[in-house]
């Protein structure tokens, strides 16, 4: 979720942890390298409230989204833009593999424990699957903050790799451990040539004292 900068460590690089993380990473759904990106259609419902528009997504920092409502827009936006990252085209050297990896073994139903040294992060990794992504951020000007997300379901495409569909992200304060708040995303997707697109993406969530239901729909895929 956030580009680190090159690694600093003096970690002892572990070969079977760095292998563990090559082979969830390479069993992981993302684009393929040629993918120039897709138009659809948008519906975004906010608890009732429905805005549409067209959207075009090329890259992370290449999402068009076109909505009446300037918020839910920018809102959208940040949605697309975030699934982008997530499902872009990178090697595994360009990601974590820069970064010296560790493991550990603690008996957790998540799986094996992967330190990112360098990176204030550390996995879970089951079934060649990475299934917790821990991870603390700090960024000049802003509030220091910290993530937990696990992932709770995954289905498999038609290249044998792992898509997530289900996965909730707890926010809270690396300082005094305060959870401030939860995002539970479910995931839909349609295949379109050779690509998984989003067909759905449902996220519940609390804001401003009540529990709030956010929706996007996408529908007549094209690619670029």
């Amino acid at each position: 979720m956030s580009m680190h900068a090159a690694p600093q460590s003096t970690v002892v690089d572990d070969p079977k942890a760095r292998e563990l993380l090559r082979q969830a990473f390479e069993k992981t759904a993302r684009w393929q390298a040629d993918f120039k990106g897709f138009t659809a259609d948008l519906t975004v419902n906010i608890n009732g409230k429905e805005t549409k528009g067209p959207v075009m997504v090329k890259g992370p920092r290449e999402v068009s989204v076109q909505l009446g409502d300037a918020e839910v827009q920018k809102w959208a936006q940040e949605q697309l833009g975030m699934i982008a990252v997530h499902r872009g085209p990178r090697s595994f050297e360009e990601s974590d593999g820069k970064y010296s990896l560790t493991m550990s073994e603690d008996g957790h139903p998540f799986g094996t424990r992967l330190d990112i040294h360098g990176s204030n992060s550390f996995y879970r990794i089951k079934d060649n699957r990475i299934t917790q992504i821990n991870r603390k951020m700090a960024h000049p000007g802003m509030t220091p903050f910290a993530f937990t997300i696990n992932v709770e379901e995954s289905a498999v495409t038609q290249d044998q790799k792992n898509l997530t569909t289900r996965y909730t992200v707890y926010y809270y304060s690396p300082t005094d451990g305060k959870l401030n708040n939860v995002e539970s995303f479910t995931d839909t997707h349609v295949r379109v040539g050779s690509s998984d697109l989003p067909a759905t993406r449902r996220i519940i969530t609390y804001e401003n004292g009540e529990v709030v239901v956010k929706s996007l729909t996408f529908t007549n895929h094209k690619l670029v």
